[in-house]
């Protein structure tokens, strides 16, 4: 069984999934193999997750490139912390997510979260301990784990492009809500994060009907 993806494992998860279903077979064929999209595990990583809570990958990345040219690309908890409301706002932070990144950076300085031994945890685990952090909910959680974590079998929770991409797929005229997606995902278990690309690839590169 595949537990963490990787460029190689990622081909032949999609094929076996595209055996299983008509609607990601029909994503794969069409458009091909999705990407891998990881990201390095860490708390900068995580940083850019919570900039992306609520607004466009855009912005949230420009947001990233702010703060990283302001901390001159050492995004680390000490580096955070030195900076001021005006400077962390100036880098587009909303005065929520100052509170979010800033609670983060305490608790990794002050040993409440330990990010380096998150590789011997199962995914309840760690987001049992990455939802201890103010700010840090299911869908943050879901997609470190499965951006960071690179691990196979997470359905982010509440990710609205997910739910826009199935609508599209299926022609559908209600947007399924989170819990109905969910339920609907425990099909590709123990494959979901296959799944989520294979849904995010449609999403990025299919005409809207």
């Amino acid at each position: 069984m595949i537990k963490t993806l990787d460029e190689n494992n990622l081909i032949t998860a999609c094929k076996k999934l595209s055996k299983q279903d008509k609607d990601l077979a029909f994503i794969f064929q069409t458009y091909g193999l999705p990407p891998l999209w990881a990201r390095e595990a860490g708390f900068a990583t995580l940083i850019h997750i919570i900039l992306e809570q609520q607004v466009s990958v855009a912005s949230a990345l420009s947001a990233f490139d702010k703060l990283r040219g302001k901390l001159n690309g050492e995004i680390t908890p000490e580096n955070l912390l030195s900076l001021s409301d005006a400077e962390m706002k100036a880098a587009y932070f909303s005065r929520q997510k100052i509170v979010y990144a800033r609670d983060l950076a305490q608790n990794i300085l002050n040993g409440n979260l330990d990010l380096n031994r998150f590789g011997n945890l199962s995914n309840e685990e760690i987001k049992h301990e990455l939802k201890n952090i103010k700010g840090i909910g299911d869908w943050t959680a879901d997609i470190y784990l499965l951006m960071a974590m690179l691990r196979a079998d997470v359905m982010p929770k509440g990710d609205l492009a997910l739910h826009i991409a199935w609508q599209r797929l299926k022609r559908l005229e209600l947007r399924p809500t989170s819990d109905e997606f969910l339920q609907i995902a425990e099909r590709w278990k123990p494959l979901r994060s296959v799944a989520a690309r294979l849904l995010w690839h449609f999403y990025l590169n299919a005409k809207k009907f």
